[in-house]
């Protein structure tokens, strides 16, 4: 494991059952200035919890060159939020306590809060993604209800993203056995608008999934980070007709890239709705044609959840860990890190070398140069210097 693993990935967040004034804290962590996933990651782990973290994010965003303190989310705007979601009937799940789905904890940076509706033991049983394109054939369509079905009478969820064609046809033909819809807005948010009807279904018979609080309208860049949720909430992702360019082809290449399995229908070569998919199998995608063939790659993992009952794992009550404070770092320490980084992503690794700092002090310093909107922490353990970084 590289140093840059156990700075920002190793030391698992806690996990504990939150009762209402921690989900509170929470929210308001999340909804802090400049505590983007990364940040909010190193300050559960640092301090232990939300609250404790809240108290010392004006301190820390002062120690890493902020003129003023980090604006802390207000109570009465978390409460808000709250509220909103309550109304329209979704829950929040936190990644540090029990629900979470257990798969989408392993990506690179997953999102620390999910607004669910329905029935949220669905997260934790093994999924397929099924997607596809919006302006798909009757075969296509006719291959995706044929593959929820099959995988639905075996025991798995289908997870998709509420799209027009491919993404509908799944949906429908898996309601029955399980079926998630991940959307790229709000929970209340009915996109695309005709789906009003089967988002309502899936609100109740399924489950519903966004990291996006209620009221937020999905823009154009919010769909590749639904796309990034459904390829980690699956075992496995099934695209069925996805041309050159298409949306689809990202989930793809995030299922990819979380080490999942990549599985593509073929289409005729003329077809430009199949160019997207016969490229993938010329890249390595696994050819399938039924649900038998999903079946029987994804063999080593079936074992164990062929029953479609199966609950979502339980966690014990945890305790509140005493972690202490950390201490503060050098401001000459502060300003080699800064010295050491430039507008390209470097790995944390590579800054640690470059330093000859330890991986606590790197830690302490990244945390605070973060919270002050200094630096970018991206996933896969890199950072960089913040374009309109605040020089002190």
């Amino acid at each position: 494991m590289t140093l840059g693993d156990r700075i920002f990935a190793a030391a698992p967040l806690p996990v504990a059952v939150l009762d209402d004034i921690q989900r509170l804290a929470c929210l308001r962590l999340i909804r802090s200035e400049n505590v983007g996933p990364v940040t909010f990651r190193a300050l559960i782990n640092h301090f232990g919890g939300a609250q404790a973290a809240l108290d010392a994010l004006p301190e820390v965003s002062r120690q890493g060159g902020r003129r003023r303190p980090a604006k802390v989310c207000p109570r009465e705007a978390a409460e808000l939020e709250l509220a909103a979601a309550s109304a329209v009937g979704a829950i929040p799940v936190f990644t540090i306590e029990p629900g979470y789905p257990a798969l989408l904890a392993h990506i690179d940076v997953p999102p620390p809060l999910l607004y669910v509706k329905g029935r949220v033991e669905l997260l934790n049983r093994p999924a397929v993604a099924i997607v596809g394109s919006r302006d798909a054939s009757a075969a296509g369509q006719k291959i995706a209800r044929d593959l929820a079905r099959g995988l639905g009478a075996a025991g798995w969820v289908v997870a998709s993203g509420l799209a027009r064609g491919i993404d509908a046809a799944a949906h429908i033909a898996a309601m029955d056995t399980g079926t998630i819809a991940v959307l790229a807005g709000g929970i209340d948010i009915i996109y695309p608008p005709e789906h009003a009807v089967l988002q309502a279904a899936i609100g109740e018979q399924g489950c519903l999934v966004t990291e996006m609080p209620p009221g937020f309208q999905p823009r154009g860049q919010d769909f590749p980070r639904r796309n990034r949720i459904i390829s980690g909430l699956s075992r496995g992702t099934v695209v069925v007709e996805a041309a050159r360019r298409s949306g689809t082809l990202i989930t793809a290449r995030y299922a990819g890239e979380q080490g999942r399995d990549v599985f593509a229908v073929p289409g005729h070569p003329l077809d430009p709705r199949a160019e997207g998919t016969n490229q993938l199998l010329k890249d390595g995608a696994t050819l399938v044609t039924t649900s038998d063939d999903i079946l029987r790659a994804l063999s080593p993992v079936i074992e164990g959840f062929t029953d479609r009952t199966v609950p979502a794992p339980s966690y014990p009550q945890a305790s509140r860990p005493e972690i202490a404070l950390p201490p503060r770092a050098d401001q000459s320490d502060r300003e080699r890190v800064l010295e050491a980084l430039g507008p390209a992503p470097v790995a944390i690794d590579e800054l640690a070398r470059a330093t000859g700092l330890s991986s606590r002090v790197i830690q302490i310093i990244l945390t605070e140069l973060s919270l002050a909107g200094r630096i970018a922490l991206h996933g896969g353990q890199l950072v960089s210097l913040a374009i309109d970084a605040q020089r002190p």
